[in-house]
């Protein structure tokens, strides 16, 4: 069996030589180009050990107005790390014909998640967090989407469990969210979030 292929793209193509912390809104149209016109499939092993390069991965935050969708991880998840943490995002790697950011989360979107519908996604922020080994391979493509009031289920529920709460319910466990959750729950909770220009078209 193959090697999994995901799409990367040179760090110095979309970050400067000193990087950020956390989220920033500025810049999208920039890095959706750069995507397009540096972005490549290569080996996940060899991107894993590579910090040249950032794996490319959309992450969204599903609302229903307010209220977050919020997931917890099960004992039965494959990283024991991972054990009952907390998280609002959903998201994964890019993989060869996903077709871009929104294709990409348009299938993991059906992957993790049971909806009879597909939201309109908004690309509002690029996340970015150096100081772990994980983090310094990755970048997150920060997108929200609202449920509008219609009913979302987890599809792998051995795995996870999740539901809409408020946010003073995600605040409560704000210290057992994962980094980009953490990272974007606090960005998010700032205040309104204004999608710049057309950057969520892929």
């Amino acid at each position: 069996m193959s090697e999994e292929l995901v799409y990367v793209v040179p760090r110095a193509a979309v970050l400067d030589a000193a990087g950020w912390y956390g989220l920033r809104t500025d810049g999208l149209e920039a890095f959706v180009a750069a995507l397009e016109r540096e972005g490549r499939y290569e080996p996940r092993g060899a991107m894993e050990r590579d910090p040249g390069f950032k794996q490319v991965i959309p992450y969204l935050v599903l609302r229903d107005g307010p209220r977050y969708f919020l997931m917890r991880r099960t004992t039965a998840g494959g990283d024991e790390r991972l054990h009952g943490l907390y998280s609002i995002g959903v998201g994964g790697h890019l993989n060869p014909g996903d077709g871009g950011l929104l294709g990409g989360l348009r299938r993991e979107w059906a992957e993790e998640l049971v909806a009879g519908f597909v939201p309109e996604f908004r690309l509002v922020a690029l996340l970015n967090d150096d100081t772990t080994e994980v983090g310094a391979v990755h970048l997150g493509a920060v997108y929200v989407a609202d449920a509008a009031g219609r009913p979302v289920a987890i599809r792998e529920t051995h795995k996870l469990s999740g539901s809409f709460v408020a946010p003073a319910d995600v605040a409560a466990v704000a210290d057992r969210l994962e980094t980009w959750s953490r990272l974007t729950f606090a960005f998010l909770s700032e205040g309104p979030v204004v999608p710049v220009g057309t950057a969520g078209r892929s």
